[in-house]
């Protein structure tokens, strides 16, 4: 994340971190097929209203669920839809035409490091090709779940209302 201070109040500014470039041309896509039903393995698109319009922003991203825990995270830490999601505290995911209301919960560093070691790790490595993926498209290694905590956000998601 870059951090700048805003010239008039003195006060820092977060500025998003930049997505992959790759991560930028297929998001349109995968939000065109999955508006259309078409399954995207735990991909949902998440719609969240910006913290600066109020308009609603919507972005394809993959839900981590265990347990009947929910979460989602942003490998490359700060970009606008993890931003958008800590100012507002809810969005709404939708699945095949389904909608629902979630609020977010961003875990801490510890929390994060936790979810990395304790959660997210397995749940990679269960999936045929998993950790691979997280390694090749994310750009992350599970090998420490400390470091991949400092760098990333991480939300769960409750059901709202």
């Amino acid at each position: 994340m870059t951090v700048r201070v805003d010239d008039a109040t003195h006060h820092p500014v977060r500025r998003a971190n930049k997505v992959p470039r790759f991560v930028t041309l297929m998001s349109p896509v995968l939000q065109a097929l999955m508006r259309r039903g078409v399954p995207m393995g735990p991909n949902v698109l998440l719609t969240v209203h910006g913290r600066k319009t109020g308009a609603p922003r919507t972005t394809p991203v993959a839900i981590i669920e265990v347990e009947g825990r929910r979460w989602i995270w942003s490998p490359w830490g700060d970009v606008h839809w993890a931003m958008n999601l800590r100012a507002a505290g809810r969005a709404t995911v939708s699945v095949r035409g389904r909608e629902e209301a979630v609020t977010a919960t961003e875990l801490d560093e510890p929390g994060r490091v936790a979810f990395f070691r304790d959660t997210f790790t397995p749940f990679a490595k269960a999936m045929r090709g998993g950790e691979a993926f997280v390694r090749v498209v994310d750009g992350v290694s599970l090998d420490d779940p400390a470091e991949v905590a400092a760098r990333t956000r991480v939300f769960e998601l409750h059901q709202a209302g």
